[in-house]
């Protein structure tokens, strides 16, 4: 078997990187691209024929399922390299590929590389893992992410959604605040609401994205501005275009 020629999708710069690094300690792995994209990876996948794609699942514009579910043939190998919950573990569990959970240890990433090479040798197992995979992925509804990474000087964390106040963008920046810490996001603002939409985030103005379960009070500013107190007590003014929006999602 010649080296496995692998493709890597993330839209996280940083997870990708990590994930080269470690794969780069694995003899007989050419990790040959890298897509930010759900659509980028189908285009990669089409044009270059991986033998396995380690496969982020949700990303803005197409997600993990929907790269699963527009596959064709050739096949690769999927990994699902996830940091969802149960969710996600039970239900790959239960199918014939592996997953990998952020962060991704050296150990668990050489028993998955593994499996994979068990894989390839045998292409009836390989085609059928990912017809079955293709079965979850047209009943699995969209994860909800439990994880957003944010930069503390020179070190990365994964930070629980839960636990996140709000998003607050400063030109080019955009940092993560939560109740004892502040962290630079590494990703713009749009992208942060994009992979949080299903979770009770909402934008209430050009700047902030804010955790509604965090909210802790709204008083009036004006008849069309308010002011919005966080758990933490810090302090946002809500814009005129979004007021309206955001007392409906607090059921004013």
């Amino acid at each position: 078997m010649g080296p496995i020629r692998t493709l890597l999708v993330d839209d996280e710069p940083i997870a990708r990187r990590v994930l080269k690094e470690e794969l780069d300690l694995h003899d007989g792995v050419e990790v040959m691209g890298e897509a930010p994209s759900g659509i980028r990876a189908l285009e990669q996948i089409a044009n270059h024929k991986p033998d396995l794609v380690f496969l982020d699942l949700q990303m803005p514009e197409m997600g993990g399922f929907e790269v699963i579910r527009n596959l064709t043939p050739p096949y690769p190998t999927i990994v699902i390299v996830t940091a969802f919950d149960q969710y996600a573990i039970e239900a790959f569990d239960a199918g014939a590929v592996d997953y990998l959970l952020k962060p991704v240890s050296q150990d668990r990433l050489a028993l998955c590389m593994d499996r994979v090479r068990q894989l390839l040798r045998n292409a009836s197992k390989a085609t059928a893992s990912i017809t079955k995979l293709q079965d979850i992925a047209q009943m699995a509804p969209l994860p909800r992410p439990s994880k957003i990474v944010g930069k503390l000087g020179e070190e990365y964390h994964l930070l629980d959604t839960n636990h996140v106040l709000a998003f607050q963008a400063d030109r080019e920046l955009v940092w993560i605040i939560t109740r004892k810490q502040r962290y630079l996001a590494t990703q713009p603002l749009k992208i942060v609401q994009q992979k949080l939409a299903d979770l009770n985030f909402a934008r209430i103005h050009r700047n902030a994205l804010v955790n509604l379960d965090q909210v802790a009070k709204m008083a009036p500013l004006s008849s069309q501005r308010w002011l919005l107190t966080l758990n933490n007590q810090q302090e946002f003014v809500v814009s005129k275009r979004q007021a309206q929006a955001v007392r409906r999602l607090l059921r004013w």
